[in-house]
């Protein structure tokens, strides 16, 4: 009844939210991602997406099938893998951006371990400007990161999402002062992309707190030092928008591989990309 092509479709443009990025991940035409959602609705009988000629969201139906969909594509991987005696050993160096603490990437890195008990898997979670730096440097095999900005392609889209400021509920900023700022220390992609809006717009700042960590930026939030910029659909608990700061701008988060791949790398990078939208919110 479900097509394990089509599922692994619907997931794509499920992380993408755009049928255009996901034809250009998959390597098919527009068109082919169009069939292979048209024939899962009328397999499933009802509409997964709303879309329009500007956006593209999920349905509530369509957010029922996510799990379902990961669970056929992993019982496929599962039986293609002992059919076929396939097992990957050696070391994965896997980087990870500060971002995905808090979301359900564990969980995909317990599968992986699961499926995959001989590879030696060493995580690393650290800036995204720092993952793309070792990963440049060849000391990680694997990264999931921020883009840099526009104009970088770099790697397998995972999940789009805007940016936003956010800070402690009540927090209420005087437009005649500097604007707090709660930061990651350089070369952080979130916090050069805070300084630069508020440049151009001409808004004077000040840093109030600067921490390598999210929960130490979180906390520095919670108790109403300041605005931290942060993707929209991770906002941690205890905190909420903050208006009347100028536009952050999409953010990007995507997978690269090394110069030389290997099985294990291609195997995880995999499991992220049919797992995607577990990163696109709290655990």
């Amino acid at each position: 009844m479900y097509d394990p092509v089509q599922l692994r479709t619907f997931l794509t443009v499920a992380q993408t939210l755009s049928f255009t990025q996901a034809a250009g991940r998959l390597g098919v035409r527009q068109s082919t991602v169009s069939q292979h959602v048209r024939r899962l609705e009328e397999a499933a009988g009802r509409p997964l997406f709303a879309r329009d000629t500007h956006s593209v969201a999920l349905t509530e139906d369509g957010e029922a099938l996510l799990g379902f969909a990961r669970t056929i594509l992993e019982a496929h991987e599962r039986a293609a893998a002992f059919f076929t005696g396939t097992r990957l050993r050696g070391r994965l160096r896997f980087g990870a951006s500060e971002d995905f603490v808090l979301t359900r990437l564990p969980e995909i890195l317990e599968g992986f371990r699961h499926e995959h008990p001989e590879v030696d898997l060493e995580l690393s979670v650290e800036l995204s400007g720092v993952l793309h730096e070792r990963l440049d440097e060849g000391r990680l095999d694997l990264v999931l990161a921020k883009r840099r900005g526009p104009g970088d392609e770099r790697g397998r889209l995972v999940w789009r999402d805007r940016m936003v400021w956010i800070g402690a509920e009540g927090l209420r900023l005087d437009p005649e002062r500097p604007v707090p700022l709660i930061v990651f220390p350089p070369p952080g992609i979130t916090r050069a992309r805070a300084l630069e809006v508020l440049e151009r717009d001409g808004r004077p700042w000040r840093i109030a707190c600067t921490s390598g960590s999210l929960s130490g930026l979180v906390a520095a939030a919670r108790a109403g030092l300041g605005v931290m910029a942060h993707t929209r659909g991770l906002i941690p608990p205890g905190l909420v928008r903050v208006g009347g700061l100028p536009e952050l701008g999409p953010v990007e988060f995507a997978l690269l591989l090394g110069d030389r791949p290997t099985p294990a790398a291609e195997a995880l990078a995999a499991a992220v990309l049919a797992g995607g939208d577990r990163l696109s919110r709290p655990a």
